[in-house]
């Protein structure tokens, strides 16, 4: 079954549709409202979500998962066994 995926510039996958995201988009958005409105802190989101502590600072501070789509790409999924 085809599906859309979310590309770079350079045709690569980005966001919750590379091949080694451990999280969705909706939870990269919950990680930046939890540190900008709630005022949470970086060990106590980390715990939440089992990520790092730097994982979520590069989030909060726009250095990882920054891009946003040039493009979308249709892609065929592999059938399941």
């Amino acid at each position: 079954m085809p599906r859309l995926i979310a590309v770079n510039d350079r045709g690569w996958r980005i966001g919750e549709d590379h091949q080694r995201a451990k999280l969705t988009n909706r939870d990269v958005e919950l990680i930046r409202q939890m540190r900008e409105q709630d005022r949470l802190p970086y060990r106590k989101i980390a715990e939440i979500f089992e990520i790092s502590n730097a994982a979520v600072f590069g989030i909060c501070n726009h250095t990882r998962r920054n891009q946003a789509p040039a493009r979308w790409k249709t892609v065929r999924e592999a059938p399941r066994d």
